[in-house]
């Protein structure tokens, strides 16, 4: 018996030693393919969407906006859960942009595109300071008479309903963006500014199909019609920024119009040829105005004279011509340089009219003996001047105003915090004397 056991012992440990090997290469060949499967299918984690939304942005307050409204804004269904959850964090209220900033579902890129829209201070200290300071966008209770067509409501009717004025002008802006019409009630349920308790108080008196037309409904451009313009008659050297916009100009291709005329061509259009020049105003668009526009006949023929022909121009009668209406070729008839000239008009166009006589002399580079004498014997009409409160007075327009522009922002500022005019100016510290010319331009 004694022979046999070497070589059983040496059997039994072949055996385990080949157990043993195998099951060390099993092991390393799952860990391997497991390693590998890891490494590659791990999903990456991204706090904000990489897709491109097409997001139609106005002025909002964060705090009342539900899920949907977020989503809207172009945040995904987890990232608005963790804004809300924030929220609720520090309070139920986000109290400053500060304090929305620090939010991490809100990528740095994507609060910088939001922060001109939102309707908070920069920063606060206290649940009292935001209170005050948003009293005003308490939520209004809708007033309804009767079924409507939305396409047909303008900004005042929107206002009439219940909505606060930038909400409005936001809810129009949104049919614009569609094209001039909501088309059906789906797509008016998807304005950002109506949220679902607004939609079904709207809802049963809405005057709209159900469902977008098939016909319109997979038209990828269709955001992108042109709504129609209704032309008017019209002088392009008396209108303003505003004026332009109203004949289908965005708010910066207006103010190139308004700055072309006012720079390059000293104050005023001596011609079609002038305007159609500007690049900014398509062939196409040049063509459809063309009908409407209306130059002088003193312009006319200073710009189709011959250099050595006289001109036939009609003698004036300065007496019984408003110093708002008054021509380039007018007042180079008067005896003014081409400099003078066309500071007049530029400064004239900037203000929106002349509602003092000082106005005139305070114009750059104006001859004042010159234009003393003119206003001695031409009348001021400015009953037709556009004037705005200082609480709603459009930023484009407190922008470009040369007695508001330099306080602008801080007017912009003030006026979410503060509800009276008075209260606004004793904050501004303007000099008296800037403060007097802007009070010329409000209601």
């Amino acid at each position: 018996m004694k022979p046999k056991l070497p070589y059983q012992i040496r059997k039994s440990q072949f055996y385990a030693l080949t157990i043993f090997g195998g099951t060390i290469l099993i092991s390393h060949l799952a860990f391997n393919h497991f390693k590998a499967n890891t490494e590659s299918n791990f999903p990456k984690i991204e706090f904000l969407s990489t897709k491109n939304h097409e997001v139609i942005l106005s002025e909002f307050d964060p705090n009342s906006l539900d899920e949907k409204q977020w989503m809207q804004l172009g945040f995904s269904e987890k990232q608005v859960k963790t804004i809300l959850k924030y929220k609720n964090i520090v309070g139920g209220n986000f109290l400053s942009k500060e304090q929305l900033k620090k939010c991490y579902a809100i990528a740095e890129e994507k609060f910088i595109e939001l922060e001109p829209y939102i309707l908070l201070p920069e920063t606060s200290s206290s649940k009292e300071f935001y209170t005050k300071k948003h009293q005003n966008y308490e939520k209004k209770t809708l007033k309804i008479n009767g079924k409507f067509n939305p396409d047909l409501y303008s900004e005042n009717d929107w206002q009439k309903i219940g909505f606060s004025e930038k909400q409005a002008a936001a809810i129009v802006k949104y049919k614009n963006f569609l094209g001039g019409s909501f088309l059906s009630k789906e797509k008016f349920k998807e304005c950002f500014i109506i949220n679902d308790e607004n939609y079904k108080k709207l809802y049963p008196y809405l005057i709209l199909p159900e469902k977008t037309p098939e016909n319109k409904q997979n038209n990828k451009n269709l955001a992108f019609e042109k709504p129609r313009i209704k032309y008017f008659p019209f002088n392009p050297n008396e209108l303003n920024a505003e004026g332009w916009q109203k004949l289908g100009f965005s708010e910066k291709q207006a103010q190139v119009i308004v700055n072309y005329r006012d720079r390059n061509l000293k104050g005023s259009f001596k011609s079609l040829d002038d305007i159609e020049k500007c690049f900014v105003i398509s062939a196409e668009k040049f063509n459809e105005m063309k009908p409407f526009i209306r130059l002088s006949i003193s312009e006319f023929t200073e710009h189709n004279n011959t250099p050595n022909a006289k001109p036939s121009v009609p003698k004036t009668d300065f007496s019984k011509t408003n110093l708002n209406k008054i021509t380039y070729a007018q007042l180079i008839e008067f005896g003014f340089d081409e400099k003078s000239a066309g500071s007049f008009i530029g400064f004239r166009n900037k203000l929106g009219g002349f509602v003092e006589e000082f106005q005139v002399l305070d114009t750059y580079n104006i001859d004042k003996n010159l234009a003393e004498k003119l206003i001695k014997i031409s009348p001021l009409e400015n009953d037709y001047i556009q004037k705005y409160n200082l609480l709603d007075a459009p930023e484009s327009w407190l922008k470009n105003h040369p007695y508001f522009r330099y306080y602008a922002d801080k007017i912009m500022y003030l006026r979410v915090t503060f509800t009276n005019e008075k209260e606004i100016f004793k904050k501004l510290k303007a000099k008296p004397e800037d403060e007097a010319k802007m009070k010329l331009y409000l209601k």
